[in-house]
């Protein structure tokens, strides 16, 4: 094997380069210059994507941000083109990971417990797990405020569900606030991102599936179990509470308007007989014998049709025992 490092061998290494260069002549300058010409103009000119916008620095300042399309920049390195895409809808997933994406989807939750377990206010465990969606609404601060904008997300997004999930109760974060603490919390990651310049903007903040843990699952299926079984004690209570009361209140109203209308009948027939007798009285007073006597008349007109058997007897008649056949019924 050759051994190299001496002088001879480098004299005779250049030599033989000299003889190669020499075989092209004058055309080794025209080769060098076209070759820095390809470079220059690949370097020269850029592509963005139909997605993306593309940041332009020179020497490292910020010069302009170009759309889609083919550019023209400085080469060597003076101007530098970052891409950004900004109509992608990037995703950050919490307590789970997407094993396969469709109509049915599979997770995976086995090894993401410890970002997904979370303290109530009323002092219970639960395994949340949640999706947070985001784009890139402005690039530049983006580059520039940013090392690592999805660990920035991923950051905001953990330390503020866990607070909103500290301020509402077990059966709450389970059932009726969901939707209320994503809207919160969706609220306040885009505070803090926007305080900080990040570039950033929150398009969905989504809880997809709040469990207590497995180890309390019997427990809280106890509780649930109970309470289902009030709900229902008190909605049959209630049942028979709508069917008694209304129709006691409705008897009782009814008693009312009856002894109201009642009242009002005695009252109305009362003063009629007061206002009758002063009548009475009046016409008496004018004339006593007439008047007596078409009282007895009145009162016998009434009294007479309500009568079974009627005897007519002479008032001279000393003894009507001898005259009366009582035995058969005669009139």
């Amino acid at each position: 094997m050759a051994e190299y490092g001496k002088p001879e061998d480098l004299e005779r290494i250049i030599n033989l380069g000299k003889q190669k260069l020499s075989k092209f002549g004058g055309l080794a300058p025209l080769i060098i210059l076209g070759l820095l010409v390809l470079i220059a103009l690949k370097s020269t000119i850029y592509s963005i994507g139909p997605d993306e916008v593309g940041v332009l620095q020179r020497f490292g300042k910020y010069i302009a941000t170009t759309e889609s399309g083919l550019h023209v920049k400085l080469p060597f390195g003076i101007d530098k083109v970052t891409p950004v895409k900004v109509e992608r809808i990037f995703k950050q997933e919490f307590g789970a990971r997407t094993l396969r994406a469709g109509v049915k989807t599979r997770y995976s939750a086995s090894s993401y417990l410890d970002e997904s377990l979370m303290l109530t206010g009323d002092l219970n465990i639960l395994d949340v797990r949640w999706i947070v969606q985001f784009r890139v609404k402005d690039p530049v601060q983006l580059l520039f405020n940013t090392r690592n904008p999805q660990e920035n997300v991923r950051d905001i997004a953990e330390v503020v569900m866990r607070r909103f999930a500290g301020d509402y109760r077990v059966d709450e974060t389970l059932s009726t606030k969901r939707e209320e603490i994503d809207d919160l919390a969706h609220i306040e990651m885009q505070k803090i991102l926007d305080k900080y310049e990040t570039g950033i903007q929150i398009v969905t903040v989504k809880l997809l599936d709040v469990n207590p843990p497995d180890e309390v699952k019997p427990a809280f299926n106890e509780v649930n179990e109970a309470k289902q079984e009030r709900e229902r004690v008190i909605n049959q209570a209630r049942q028979a509470y709508n069917k008694v009361i209304p129709r006691a209140k409705g008897e009782a109203e009814q008693t009312i308007r009856e002894a109201e209308g009642y009242a009002l009948d005695k009252i109305n027939r009362a003063k009629g007989e007061a206002e009758r007798f002063s009548t009475v009285l009046a016409e008496y007073k004018k004339a006593p014998d007439i008047t007596q006597k078409r009282l007895y008349l009145e009162t016998m007109m009434e009294v007479l049709p309500k009568a079974k058997e009627k005897y007519i007897i002479d008032p001279k008649q000393s003894s009507i025992l001898p005259l009366l056949n009582l035995g058969k019924g005669g009139k």
